[in-house]
């Protein structure tokens, strides 16, 4: 199974056409949405070309493939605007020989770990700074960083995991 990892959209539907449009020759069975798709937050400017309404059209076009979480930008009021569930706090993917525990980070992330099995890789977003860093307790953290608000001098960027391996791809 191929899983295209997307994290802090944050309304801008010109980015998230970008990363689709990137991964599409990686190809991909699943699109892990790990939050923040809407709002870009009280504490971010607003981003250009923001169009919440276009990022919904964009996703619920391709709804059936979708495994999303909550971000901390994220509210009931945008469930409304999805034909999919996004507002669990987290979620478990079986792929291949890998078990994802998807969350946004702010909950769950290296500073506070779920409890987890070695081996597991827990995927977030929130810092908008793309990572991938094996923990000496066996637990993988796999952060694609943002497409939209890249952060810490990282550039915009998704994550993608190809059955085998994860890597960060930029825009």
């Amino acid at each position: 199974m191929k899983i295209l990892f997307l994290s802090d959209i944050h309304g801008v539907p010109s980015t998230l056409e970008q990363a689709l449009a990137a991964a599409a020759p990686l190809g991909y069975d699943k699109i892990v949405l790990l939050g923040d798709l809407l709002y870009h937050g009280p504490r971010n400017g607003v981003p250009s070309f923001y169009d919440p309404e276009k990022v919904a059209a964009i996703l619920n076009g391709l709804k059936d493939k979708i495994v999303a979480v909550r971000g901390n930008c994220d509210a009931e009021v945008d469930q409304m605007m999805f034909e999919f569930p996004m507002m669990s706090d987290y979620a478990v993917l079986e792929a291949e020989q890998e078990t994802f525990f998807l969350t946004h980070g702010h909950l769950w992330n290296e500073r506070k770990l779920p409890p987890l099995g070695i081996g597991t890789v827990l995927a977030h977003g929130h810092t908008h700074v793309p990572e991938i860093k094996k923990l000496s307790c066996g637990i993988t953290i796999f952060n694609p960083g943002s497409i939209s608000l890249p952060k810490g001098g990282s550039a915009r960027s998704f994550g993608h995991f190809d059955g085998v391996s994860m890597r960060h791809y930029t825009l």
